[in-house]
Protein backbone atom coordinates (compact mmCIF):
# COMPACT_ATOMS: atom_id res chain seq x y z
CA UNK A 1 0.00 0.00 0.00
CA UNK A 2 1.99 3.24 -1.00
CA UNK A 3 2.42 5.32 1.74
CA UNK A 4 2.45 2.35 4.24
CA UNK A 5 4.40 1.25 6.58
CA UNK A 6 5.35 -2.63 5.36
CA UNK A 7 2.96 -5.08 7.30
CA UNK A 8 2.39 -8.10 5.82
CA UNK A 9 0.17 -10.09 5.93
CA UNK A 10 -2.83 -6.98 7.02
CA UNK A 11 -6.08 -6.84 6.53
CA UNK A 12 -7.37 -3.25 5.02
CA UNK A 13 -10.36 -1.69 4.93
CA UNK A 14 -11.51 1.55 7.55
CA UNK A 15 -14.98 2.70 6.27
CA UNK A 16 -17.95 0.09 7.06
CA UNK A 17 -20.92 -0.54 9.16
CA UNK A 18 -21.41 -3.32 10.79
CA UNK A 19 -23.46 -5.25 13.97
CA UNK A 20 -22.07 -6.10 17.25
CA UNK A 21 -21.30 -9.93 17.85
CA UNK A 22 -20.01 -9.74 20.58
CA UNK A 23 -18.10 -7.76 23.22
CA UNK A 24 -15.25 -8.34 25.74
CA UNK A 25 -14.87 -8.20 29.19
CA UNK A 26 -15.16 -4.64 30.61
CA UNK A 27 -17.43 -3.26 27.61
CA UNK A 28 -20.40 -1.91 28.94
CA UNK A 29 -21.60 0.96 26.82
CA UNK A 30 -22.07 -2.11 24.22
CA UNK A 31 -23.96 -5.16 23.51
CA UNK A 32 -24.34 -7.57 20.86
CA UNK A 33 -26.97 -6.63 18.67
CA UNK A 34 -25.59 -2.94 18.47
CA UNK A 35 -25.44 -1.05 15.01
CA UNK A 36 -21.89 0.66 15.24
CA UNK A 37 -19.23 2.57 12.53
CA UNK A 38 -16.31 1.00 13.27
CA UNK A 39 -13.69 4.06 13.47
CA UNK A 40 -9.98 4.68 12.81
CA UNK A 41 -9.52 7.26 15.34
CA UNK A 42 -10.82 7.13 19.04
CA UNK A 43 -12.26 8.16 22.14
CA UNK A 44 -11.06 6.45 25.23
CA UNK A 45 -13.24 9.25 26.93
CA UNK A 46 -10.29 9.85 29.82
CA UNK A 47 -7.05 11.40 28.16
CA UNK A 48 -7.26 15.63 28.05
CA UNK A 49 -8.40 15.33 24.40
CA UNK A 50 -10.83 13.52 25.03
CA UNK A 51 -11.80 15.89 28.45
CA UNK A 52 -11.78 18.82 26.11
CA UNK A 53 -14.48 20.39 24.38
CA UNK A 54 -12.07 21.78 21.47
CA UNK A 55 -10.02 18.60 20.41
CA UNK A 56 -10.72 15.46 18.95
CA UNK A 57 -6.84 13.40 19.13
CA UNK A 58 -7.12 11.02 21.75
CA UNK A 59 -3.89 10.10 23.18
CA UNK A 60 -4.98 6.75 23.73
CA UNK A 61 -6.92 5.71 20.24
CA UNK A 62 -5.83 8.53 17.58
CA UNK A 63 -5.07 7.09 13.94
CA UNK A 64 -1.85 4.68 13.91
CA UNK A 65 -1.12 3.74 10.70
CA UNK A 66 1.70 1.60 11.62
CA UNK A 67 0.44 -0.03 14.63
CA UNK A 68 -1.15 -3.90 13.82
CA UNK A 69 -1.86 -5.33 16.69
CA UNK A 70 -4.49 -4.87 19.50
CA UNK A 71 -3.25 -1.55 22.33
CA UNK A 72 -4.17 -4.27 25.27
CA UNK A 73 -1.66 -7.04 24.64
CA UNK A 74 0.20 -6.08 21.81
CA UNK A 75 -1.16 -8.92 19.96
CA UNK A 76 -3.22 -9.54 16.54
CA UNK A 77 -6.91 -11.43 16.89
CA UNK A 78 -6.20 -12.41 13.12
CA UNK A 79 -4.26 -15.60 12.22
CA UNK A 80 -3.83 -18.49 9.99
CA UNK A 81 -1.92 -21.58 10.26
CA UNK A 82 -0.83 -19.90 13.36
CA UNK A 83 0.47 -17.46 11.89
CA UNK A 84 -0.58 -13.69 12.39
CA UNK A 85 -2.42 -10.95 10.48
CA UNK A 86 -2.21 -7.88 11.48
CA UNK A 87 -4.62 -5.03 11.77
CA UNK A 88 -5.12 -2.01 10.02
CA UNK A 89 -6.17 1.36 11.58
CA UNK A 90 -7.79 -0.75 14.35
CA UNK A 91 -10.66 -1.64 12.41
CA UNK A 92 -9.56 -4.24 9.35
CA UNK A 93 -13.12 -3.95 7.76
CA UNK A 94 -12.81 -5.76 4.56
CA UNK A 95 -13.43 -8.73 6.47
CA UNK A 96 -16.80 -10.29 7.73
CA UNK A 97 -15.77 -10.28 11.50
CA UNK A 98 -13.26 -8.15 13.25
CA UNK A 99 -12.01 -6.82 16.52
CA UNK A 100 -12.19 -3.21 17.02
CA UNK A 101 -11.24 -1.27 20.32
CA UNK A 102 -14.41 -0.14 22.00
CA UNK A 103 -13.56 3.42 22.07
CA UNK A 104 -13.35 2.84 18.34
CA UNK A 105 -17.10 2.10 17.84
CA UNK A 106 -19.99 4.51 17.34
CA UNK A 107 -23.39 3.01 18.43
CA UNK A 108 -25.62 4.46 15.85
CA UNK A 109 -29.45 4.64 15.57
CA UNK A 110 -30.53 0.51 14.73
CA UNK A 111 -32.85 2.05 12.02
CA UNK A 112 -30.30 4.08 10.05
CA UNK A 113 -29.75 2.00 7.13
CA UNK A 114 -25.57 0.23 7.44
CA UNK A 115 -24.71 0.34 3.53
CA UNK A 116 -25.96 4.18 3.76
CA UNK A 117 -24.01 5.79 7.03
CA UNK A 118 -21.02 3.25 6.53
CA UNK A 119 -19.41 5.99 4.36
CA UNK A 120 -20.10 8.89 7.66
CA UNK A 121 -16.97 6.80 8.90
CA UNK A 122 -14.71 8.62 7.34
CA UNK A 123 -14.18 11.05 3.98
CA UNK A 124 -17.60 12.07 4.71
CA UNK A 125 -17.37 12.95 7.93
CA UNK A 126 -14.07 14.99 7.67
CA UNK A 127 -14.95 16.89 4.45
CA UNK A 128 -18.47 17.71 6.22
CA UNK A 129 -16.61 18.11 10.03
CA UNK A 130 -14.37 20.41 8.23
CA UNK A 131 -16.88 23.09 7.10
CA UNK A 132 -19.65 23.13 9.95
CA UNK A 133 -16.85 22.47 12.75
CA UNK A 134 -13.86 24.12 11.75
CA UNK A 135 -14.24 26.75 9.18
CA UNK A 136 -17.58 27.50 10.10
CA UNK A 137 -18.69 29.44 7.28
CA UNK A 138 -21.93 32.27 8.32
CA UNK A 139 -24.34 32.20 5.75
CA UNK A 140 -24.12 33.98 2.56
CA UNK A 141 -20.21 33.17 2.57
CA UNK A 142 -18.41 32.12 -0.48
CA UNK A 143 -16.65 29.09 0.24
CA UNK A 144 -13.75 27.63 -1.97
CA UNK A 145 -13.16 23.73 -1.88
CA UNK A 146 -9.95 22.60 -3.33
CA UNK A 147 -10.01 19.30 -4.84
CA UNK A 148 -13.62 17.53 -5.76
CA UNK A 149 -13.13 14.15 -4.54
CA UNK A 150 -15.36 12.79 -2.13
CA UNK A 151 -14.05 14.64 0.72
CA UNK A 152 -14.00 17.84 -1.17
CA UNK A 153 -17.30 17.25 -2.45
CA UNK A 154 -18.51 16.52 1.61
CA UNK A 155 -17.10 20.03 2.40
CA UNK A 156 -19.12 21.27 -0.73
CA UNK A 157 -21.73 19.69 0.95
CA UNK A 158 -21.26 21.49 4.34
CA UNK A 159 -20.89 24.72 2.65
CA UNK A 160 -24.28 24.35 1.12
CA UNK A 161 -26.22 23.09 4.51
CA UNK A 162 -24.59 26.44 6.07
CA UNK A 163 -25.88 28.64 3.27
CA UNK A 164 -22.84 29.47 1.62
CA UNK A 165 -24.06 32.44 -1.41
CA UNK A 166 -21.25 30.85 -4.03
CA UNK A 167 -19.27 27.88 -3.32
CA UNK A 168 -16.12 28.02 -6.26
CA UNK A 169 -14.41 23.85 -6.80
CA UNK A 170 -11.20 24.12 -7.77
CA UNK A 171 -9.71 21.00 -9.62
CA UNK A 172 -7.55 19.84 -12.36
CA UNK A 173 -9.88 17.36 -13.44
CA UNK A 174 -12.81 19.39 -15.88
CA UNK A 175 -14.78 15.81 -15.52
CA UNK A 176 -15.46 16.66 -11.76
CA UNK A 177 -17.19 19.53 -12.26
CA UNK A 178 -20.67 18.26 -13.25
CA UNK A 179 -21.02 15.84 -10.50
CA UNK A 180 -19.95 18.85 -8.53
CA UNK A 181 -23.17 20.88 -8.69
CA UNK A 182 -25.09 17.84 -7.39
CA UNK A 183 -23.55 19.15 -4.05
CA UNK A 184 -24.25 22.70 -4.37
CA UNK A 185 -21.13 23.94 -6.09
CA UNK A 186 -21.95 27.00 -8.35
CA UNK A 187 -18.49 27.93 -10.06
CA UNK A 188 -15.69 26.05 -11.22
CA UNK A 189 -11.86 27.14 -11.56
CA UNK A 190 -8.90 25.03 -13.32
CA UNK A 191 -5.59 26.32 -12.37
CA UNK A 192 -4.36 24.82 -15.35
CA UNK A 193 -6.76 26.74 -17.98
CA UNK A 194 -4.65 30.21 -16.49
CA UNK A 195 -1.31 31.37 -16.26
CA UNK A 196 -2.00 33.26 -13.15
CA UNK A 197 -2.12 31.20 -9.80
CA UNK A 198 -5.11 30.18 -8.98
CA UNK A 199 -5.01 32.20 -5.89
CA UNK A 200 -4.84 35.61 -8.04
CA UNK A 201 -7.91 34.15 -10.01
CA UNK A 202 -10.14 33.68 -7.00
CA UNK A 203 -9.08 37.15 -5.41
CA UNK A 204 -10.39 38.68 -8.98
CA UNK A 205 -13.52 36.56 -8.80
CA UNK A 206 -14.79 37.58 -5.38
CA UNK A 207 -13.48 40.91 -5.19
CA UNK A 208 -10.12 40.32 -2.48
CA UNK A 209 -10.69 36.51 -2.18
CA UNK A 210 -12.79 34.22 -0.48
CA UNK A 211 -14.17 33.88 3.12
CA UNK A 212 -13.55 30.50 3.90
CA UNK A 213 -11.27 28.34 1.84
CA UNK A 214 -11.30 24.29 2.33
CA UNK A 215 -8.58 22.34 1.02
CA UNK A 216 -9.18 18.81 0.51
CA UNK A 217 -6.11 17.31 -1.93
CA UNK A 218 -2.72 16.99 0.30
CA UNK A 219 -1.12 18.83 -2.41
CA UNK A 220 0.96 21.29 -0.68
CA UNK A 221 0.77 24.15 -3.17
CA UNK A 222 -2.62 23.51 -3.23
CA UNK A 223 -2.56 23.64 0.43
CA UNK A 224 -0.62 27.46 -0.08
CA UNK A 225 -2.81 28.51 -2.26
CA UNK A 226 -5.95 28.11 -0.13
CA UNK A 227 -4.25 30.37 2.66
CA UNK A 228 -3.45 32.89 0.29
CA UNK A 229 -6.88 33.03 -1.34
CA UNK A 230 -8.74 34.02 1.33
CA UNK A 231 -9.84 37.82 2.11
CA UNK A 232 -7.64 39.58 4.78
CA UNK A 233 -9.47 40.60 7.74
CA UNK A 234 -11.43 37.56 8.39
CA UNK A 235 -10.50 34.71 5.92
CA UNK A 236 -10.68 31.23 7.27
CA UNK A 237 -8.56 28.69 5.73
CA UNK A 238 -8.92 25.10 6.55
CA UNK A 239 -6.25 22.59 5.73
CA UNK A 240 -7.70 18.69 5.62
CA UNK A 241 -5.55 16.73 2.99
CA UNK A 242 -2.32 14.95 4.14
CA UNK A 243 0.51 15.99 2.49
CA UNK A 244 3.81 13.76 1.69
CA UNK A 245 6.30 14.05 5.21
CA UNK A 246 8.66 16.14 2.86
CA UNK A 247 6.52 18.65 2.03
CA UNK A 248 7.27 22.23 3.70
CA UNK A 249 4.40 24.76 3.88
CA UNK A 250 6.43 28.30 2.85
CA UNK A 251 4.04 31.54 2.76
CA UNK A 252 4.76 35.53 3.48
CA UNK A 253 4.27 35.89 7.10
CA UNK A 254 2.29 38.63 5.91
CA UNK A 255 0.08 36.58 4.93
CA UNK A 256 -0.96 35.95 8.28
CA UNK A 257 -0.43 38.72 10.06
CA UNK A 258 -2.82 41.04 8.00
CA UNK A 259 -5.77 38.60 9.49
CA UNK A 260 -6.37 35.66 7.45
CA UNK A 261 -6.58 33.00 9.76
CA UNK A 262 -5.41 29.25 9.17
CA UNK A 263 -6.72 25.91 10.11
CA UNK A 264 -6.25 22.29 10.12
CA UNK A 265 -8.49 19.25 11.16
CA UNK A 266 -8.35 16.04 11.53
CA UNK A 267 -12.21 14.06 11.17
CA UNK A 268 -13.83 16.83 11.10
CA UNK A 269 -13.25 17.74 14.24
CA UNK A 270 -15.67 15.02 15.29
CA UNK A 271 -15.16 12.75 18.77
CA UNK A 272 -16.21 9.43 17.21
CA UNK A 273 -18.35 8.02 19.95
CA UNK A 274 -20.09 11.56 21.11
CA UNK A 275 -20.55 13.40 17.65
CA UNK A 276 -21.02 10.76 14.67
CA UNK A 277 -24.45 9.41 16.30
CA UNK A 278 -25.56 12.69 15.63
CA UNK A 279 -24.41 12.85 11.85
CA UNK A 280 -26.09 10.17 11.49
CA UNK A 281 -29.45 11.47 12.94
CA UNK A 282 -29.18 14.16 10.28
CA UNK A 283 -29.10 11.91 8.07
CA UNK A 284 -32.27 10.26 8.91
CA UNK A 285 -33.83 13.86 9.51
CA UNK A 286 -32.93 14.07 5.80
CA UNK A 287 -30.68 17.30 6.85
CA UNK A 288 -27.75 15.57 5.01
CA UNK A 289 -27.82 13.41 1.84
CA UNK A 290 -25.65 10.64 1.07
CA UNK A 291 -26.92 8.50 -1.75
CA UNK A 292 -24.97 11.04 -3.75
CA UNK A 293 -21.82 10.05 -2.84
CA UNK A 294 -22.73 6.08 -3.42
CA UNK A 295 -21.58 5.67 -7.42
CA UNK A 296 -21.03 1.71 -6.99
CA UNK A 297 -21.90 -0.91 -5.81
CA UNK A 298 -19.91 -4.23 -5.84
CA UNK A 299 -19.99 -7.78 -3.80
CA UNK A 300 -16.77 -8.47 -1.90
CA UNK A 301 -15.84 -10.86 -4.44
CA UNK A 302 -15.00 -8.21 -6.21
CA UNK A 303 -13.41 -5.96 -4.49
CA UNK A 304 -10.75 -4.96 -7.01
CA UNK A 305 -12.90 -3.60 -8.91
CA UNK A 306 -13.46 -1.25 -6.24
CA UNK A 307 -9.84 -0.24 -6.24
CA UNK A 308 -9.89 0.38 -10.35
CA UNK A 309 -13.00 2.82 -9.86
CA UNK A 310 -10.92 4.39 -7.42
CA UNK A 311 -7.24 4.61 -9.05
CA UNK A 312 -9.15 6.18 -11.94
CA UNK A 313 -11.29 9.09 -10.49
CA UNK A 314 -14.04 6.91 -11.37
CA UNK A 315 -16.04 6.77 -8.05
CA UNK A 316 -16.94 8.82 -5.03
CA UNK A 317 -17.78 5.45 -2.61
CA UNK A 318 -17.97 2.31 -3.91
CA UNK A 319 -20.19 -0.12 -1.59
CA UNK A 320 -18.64 -3.31 -0.64
CA UNK A 321 -21.52 -6.18 0.29
CA UNK A 322 -19.51 -8.65 2.75
CA UNK A 323 -20.65 -12.35 1.82
CA UNK A 324 -21.76 -11.65 -1.52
Amino acid sequence: MQGQTPVFPRIFGHEAGGVVESVGEGVRDLKPGDHVLPIFTGECGECRHCKSEESNMCELLRINTDRGVMIADGKSRFSIKSQPIYHFLGTSTFSEYTVVHSGCVAKINPRAPLDKVCILSCGISTGFGAVVNVAKPPRGSTVAVFGLGAVGLAAAEGARVSGASRIIGIDINPNRFETARKFGVTEFVNPKDSNKPVQQVLAEMTNGGVDRSIECTGNIQAMISALESVHDGWGVAVLVGVPSKEAVFQTNPMNILNERTLKGTFYGNYKPRSDIPSVVEKYMNKELELEKFITHEIPFSEINKAFDYMEKGESLRCIIRMGA
